[in-house]
């Protein structure tokens, strides 16, 4: 089977992971379609399934003995609206030089290339092994990233994530905290403000003391790195009331931080809590805050994989803000390098695609980086 075929297979399966329910699906039948594929070249496919039984890990292994590759990615994508598509998101299309479809970019895209890269050496004998690790929930909850984690798997020296990066091998990126603040106040009628305790007043308040937090860790920290060179907070959506002529019983917002690396993320949360929390007493509410969080990833001015994959780009590495499920991975003890062949330009939008003219060089790419550190 060739290249695209197999993502057209791909971008035909529904992947979609969301922190919404409604929205949510499994990415079990892609893990079936590249655990056959691999299987087919002769590697041992070991499927991790996560605690939601629609998902699972994939870890497939050619070769044996320490050390080795990985070639990671995540097999779910983010929801899209069908109806801002000029075409069908679940079905391929070559247009323009361009691969079209949901996922074609970030990231399914990868795995066809990793698979051609790998069938070149499906009938040697390699020194140390490659594995082609494939992920659930990058783009929600990082079940799958931390299912690896706990479980201590896979173990290799050097991993390559392949995520959009233009083919520049990224050895830094910021993390993401992804906060909710709740406020629960009393509702009542709004001629009379003793009768209630008003939430989104509350809020107001909560929001000037974020605002605050914002600019003195923009003044505090920086690294020259980032084309952002300083940690970013953005207040993305609220909440709260159900009439004009009620007193706001209950309020929300949901916001993040992406911290720079070394940038301790409890410490950041314990901050927002001593801003925020003493509204309580003050306005006589009840407040609440939930924290999800990625860490930043750094590879080190030591990484031998960052000057493998300099040398074989002729690009220099480079920093970006998104996050990914490197932090992960070095957690097991790995060499790690982000780097893969879309853009992060069209990852998250309409008519994502993938252009035609990396596919060949992110093969040769592959084949030089397995010959390195497998042969």
């Amino acid at each position: 089977m060739q290249i695209l075929p197999m993502l057209q297979q791909l971008i035909a399966t529904n992947s979609i992971s969301s922190v919404n329910p409604a929205l949510d699906q499994g990415n079990r039948a892609v893990i079936d379609l590249l655990g056959g594929w691999l299987g087919d070249l002769g590697f041992a496919v070991d499927i991790m399934p996560l605690q939601d039984s629609r998902k699972a890990n994939l870890i497939a292994t050619l070769g044996s003995g320490p050390g080795g590759l990985v070639l990671a990615g995540h097999t779910d994508t983010v929801p899209c609206d069908e109806a801002r598509w000029t075409h069908n998101p679940f079905k391929l299309l070559e247009k323009d030089r361009r691969l079209y479809g949901l996922g074609t970019c970030d990231m399914k895209g990868f795995f066809p290339l990793v698979i051609e890269a790998a069938r070149q050496f499906s009938t040697q004998t390699l020194q140390q092994p490659l594995i082609v690790l494939a992920t659930a929930d990058e783009e929600s909850s990082m079940s799958g990233a931390l299912a690896l984690a706990a479980a201590g798997r896979p173990k290799a020296r050097y991993a390559l994530i392949g995520e959009p990066t233009g083919m520049k091998p990224i050895n830094m990126h910021k993390g993401i905290m992804v906060e909710k603040l709740i406020i629960e106040g009393r509702s009542g009628h709004s001629s009379d403000p003793a009768l209630g305790r008003n939430a989104m007043e509350t809020m107001y308040s909560a929001m000037g003391e974020l605002l605050s937090l914002r600019n003195e860790l923009r003044e505090k920290y920086h690294n020259p790195m980032f084309s952002v060179s300083y940690p970013t907070m953005n207040l993305g959506c609220i909440h709260g009331g159900n009439n004009p002529n009620r007193i706001c019983g209950q309020c929300e917002l949901g916001f993040e931080i992406r911290p720079l690396p070394g940038m301790d993320m409890v410490t950041l949360q314990q901050q927002i809590g001593d801003r925020i929390l003493p509204l309580r007493e003050r306005d006589g509410v009840a407040i609440s805050l939930q924290h999800y969080s990625v860490p930043a990833f750094e590879s080190g001015a030591d990484s031998a994989l960052v000057k493998i994959c300099e040398s074989l780009t002729n690009h220099t590495s480079e920093a970006v803000s998104f996050a990914t499920e490197a932090p992960y991975l070095k957690g097991l003890g790995m060499d790690v390098v982000v780097l893969g062949p879309g853009s992060v330009e069209q990852a998250h939008q309409p008519d994502e695609y993938l252009a035609t003219e990396r596919i060949q060089p992110t093969v040769d790419f592959l084949v030089q980086l397995i010959g390195r550190c497998c042969l």
